[in-house]
């Protein structure tokens, strides 16, 4: 059996060069899947998935790693991810799910359940870092996605945006711990803020730093303690169809990434 000859993506093909090589391949709706709110203490997790149109109109300026942008880019480039996207959505996670799954589960689902939202189908899948298996459709793992591809760059900026502005909002309810500055990151002025006046409903109490100056250990409020975890195909509120196995994409597509690590991508992760 002839296997597929295989493709080279560039560096210097610059954002959208994976995306435009899935495409010639036959792959007209790339979707890209991201996270933000890894490594706070205190928020939800928030993931998001885009698939941004062919050509020009997918082209969108500016548009870049979230963490690398300014507030103000940010906020400019999601209102266009939003009015130039084939499909977007965001999932939210609140703290009290991250507790009772643990962080990683829940990325990974959340991330499931974005592509999975998306009103169009994807035929290819790009997540940043995390392999997902099971997507029905083809997928590749690619190492700092959102410097690499342009829909894992889209979808940094929609789940960055949507955390950042709940964040704010809910400095409002707990102004004691400035979540509109460090969006519930461990900063300095948050940990002190923690030993102070202790944990808030937002916070992660599995995370060691909130676990600590709870003097719970790693158990949350009472309140916070669900009686039964949530079947893991209803988190995010919608049941996940069934999916089918993952697809062997060395010898479905045959892409290969240029000898860069910084956009190496294994076709079998």
């Amino acid at each position: 059996m002839l296997t597929p000859p295989r493709t080279v993506v560039r560096r210097e093909g610059g954002l959208y060069a994976l995306e435009r090589a899935l495409q010639r391949r036959g792959f007209r709706r790339v979707a890209g899947a991201d996270e933000a709110g890894r490594g706070a203490c205190a928020g939800p997790l928030v993931a998001a998935a885009a698939m941004l149109p062919e050509g020009k109109r997918g082209e969108i300026e500016g548009l870049a790693d979230s963490k690398l942008l300014t507030a103000l880019a940010r906020e400019r480039i999601y209102e266009q991810v939003v009015k130039r996207a084939l499909a977007y959505s965001v999932v939210i996670i609140p703290a009290a799910e991250v507790d009772a799954r643990g962080l990683h589960v829940c990325n990974l689902l959340a991330m499931r359940r974005a592509l999975a939202s998306l009103p169009v189908g994807p035929e290819y899948v790009l997540t940043d870092g995390f392999p997902l298996d099971g997507m029905g459709v083809p997928g590749l793992a690619v190492w700092k996605g959102d410097r690499v591809a342009a829909c894992v760059a889209a979808a940094s900026v929609l789940a960055k945006v949507t955390r950042d502005r709940i964040m704010v909002e809910l400095d409002g309810q707990f102004p004691d711990y400035g979540f509109s500055e460090h969006k519930g990151y461990v900063t300095p002025e948050h940990s002190a803020a923690l030993i102070e006046h202790g944990p808030c409903a937002e916070h992660r109490f599995s995370y060691i730093n909130v676990a600590n100056a709870s003097g719970r250990d790693s158990r949350p409020p009472r309140s916070r303690r669900p009686r039964v975890l949530t079947d893991p195909s209803t988190l995010g509120g919608e049941i996940v169809p069934d999916l089918d196995p993952a697809v062997d994409l060395g010898d479905e597509l045959g892409l290969a990434a240029d000898l860069d690590p910084e956009v190496a991508a294994d076709p079998r992760s």
